[in-house]
Order: structure tokens, then sequence, then C-alpha cells
């Protein structure tokens, strides 16, 4: 399955770029459980930074920051197979979670829970 890995990447850091890698690094710590359970994982962060590099993008939360990375995970979503909801307070994961729910997507809030995942 694609599974999205959806939690805290600019929340709670106050755009301090060291606190917002550190959240990229706790999204993608369970990334190599997954694949060896033969998932893709996937971070929006992971597609969105690139793009959002590549179209002049300077300021985080500035306008073009807006326009790309919650709508990045929103097309994510329209292919991925299922969502894994990390630990701590973000509304962009938030809406991820409502959004796969609505689409019958099935959410985990622990690693453990993902199917083939072993501890």
């Amino acid at each position: 399955m694609l599974i999205l890995i959806a939690g805290p990447y600019r929340s709670g850091t106050g755009d301090d770029p060291q606190k917002m890698e550190d959240n990229l690094q706790r999204l993608e710590a369970p990334s190599h459980a997954l694949f060896r359970a033969g998932h893709i994982p996937m971070i929006g962060e992971w597609v969105a930074l690139p793009v959002w590099r590549a179209a002049g993008g300077k300021t985080v939360g500035d306008a073009l920051y807006e326009e790309i990375f919650h709508p990045t995970a929103h097309r994510l979503l329209q292919l991925c197979d299922g969502v894994l909801r990390l630990p701590g307070d973000s509304k962009g994961a938030d809406n991820d979670v409502r959004i796969a729910r609505e689409r019958g997507i099935p959410v985990w809030f622990a690693l453990e829970d993902v199917p083939g995942v072993t501890a």
C-alpha cells in the first residue's frame, strides 16, 4: 500500500527551520518499518518541499507555500491506500485524517496497527 505519514511538520515550530527539520525526521522515522512490511511510505513534504523550492519559494508560510503544501497532501490522498497519523498537534494532519475518512481510506494511529508491520 501507499501510506501517507501525517503529523506535525510546521505546527508548533514558530517556523524555526531546525524544529521543522526535527519534525520531518519524526515523520520519516516509521518509513523503514512501512517499507519492510511491503508498503511505500509517503510524506507530503517529500513532494511539496522540492515543488515549493522549484517555484521560487523562500519564506515558510508565504502565499506560495500555502498554495503548495496542503494541496500536495490532498492530491496524494487521491492515490494513498492508508494514512498513518503520528502524535502531535497538526491542523494539516487532522485534515488529512478527515479527508481519508471521507474517502473510506483506513487511518492508523500506531505503526503496529498497519497491516504487515511487525514490532
